[in-house]
């Protein structure tokens, strides 16, 4: 396949055309990565990294939080201390701005699906319905069997509040370890990582409901809009949102995120590219 890059647009005229793109489109996708919860002031690293995890950073010489996630701790009690900072500063502390509540109320009239490699629950803890989100990579705000010995997946905000109040220096009490109802093997975050990761009865059936909202919009006029998606998994968004726009002769690309930006030139004359801000053009639009 080859890629052409998009040349530098004036910004007003840009905006202006997504604008019309949502207010005049059937169906609106968006697919959001990583770079739409840093730009909602949820960043792995820099600042927030240090303000939450300095000792972890001295002590393992980590610098964000996804490379910690790798980390081999001493003990599982220092394992759930790194994860439950991890899990209750990006899934129940407060989204640091409004990029997600401005996000919504763009779409919140349309026709709209959320698909989403993000765990942090930012869609569904600023009113985006629940019925129209698919969590792909998982949810900071489950566990599952390590095993696993089963599909199933279990809340865990409650057990991750304690574990922060509870907290020693970088360890969690060791009565606080989660273990499986199951099996009692050790809980694990339900995160693909490998190919232990649990979809579960509420996974499965998310994946439904995205499946069937994509087939209802062939032939209609869709828009396609990718916010902050790299290229880690390029495979889970951005060229399923390709290839689906090349083959409805109705549908729109816009993808805004901070990163160098190519897409197929086959589908060219269907494409706006923002690279900025994510929050700054939402604001705009």
């Amino acid at each position: 396949m080859f890629f052409k890059k998009k040349p530098k647009v004036d910004t007003i005229a840009t905006i202006a055309k997504i604008r019309y793109l949502i207010n005049t489109s059937e169906k609106i996708v968006i697919g959001a990565g990583a770079g739409l919860s840093t730009s909602a002031g949820l960043d792995f690293g820099g600042e927030r990294f240090e303000q939450y995890f300095s000792d972890f950073k001295e002590k393992y010489n980590i610098n964000d939080m996804y490379y910690g996630s790798f980390c081999n701790f001493e003990s599982k009690e220092e394992f759930w201390g790194f994860w439950s900072r991890k899990i209750y500063y990006n899934r129940f502390s407060e989204i640091p701005n409004n990029l997600y509540t401005t996000l919504l109320n763009l779409v919140k009239n349309k026709d709209y699906f959320v698909i989403t490699t993000n765990a942090d629950g930012c869609f569904l803890r600023s009113g985006f319905d629940k019925y129209r989100l698919f969590y792909v990579q998982g949810d900071y705000g489950l566990l599952q069997c390590s095993m696993p010995c089963s599909q199933k997946t279990y809340k865990n905000e409650n057990m991750i509040k304690k574990m922060i109040e509870e907290q020693n220096g970088m360890a969690i009490p060791s009565k606080l370890i989660p273990y499986c109802p199951e099996c009692y093997a050790s809980m694990t975050p339900n995160l693909r990582a490998d190919d232990t990761f649990v979809e579960s009865w509420g996974w499965d059936r998310a994946k439904d409901r995205y499946e069937n909202f994509i087939r209802t919009t062939f032939g209609r006029k869709t828009l396609f809009l990718e916010l902050g998606v790299g290229q880690n998994t390029p495979s889970i968004i951005k060229y399923p949102f390709w290839s689906l726009t090349s083959q409805n002769q109705h549908a729109k690309y816009v993808c805004i995120t901070k990163e160098d930006i190519q897409t197929p030139k086959e589908i060219a004359c269907k494409v706006i590219t923002v690279d900025d801000d994510i929050k700054k053009i939402i604001d705009l639009i």
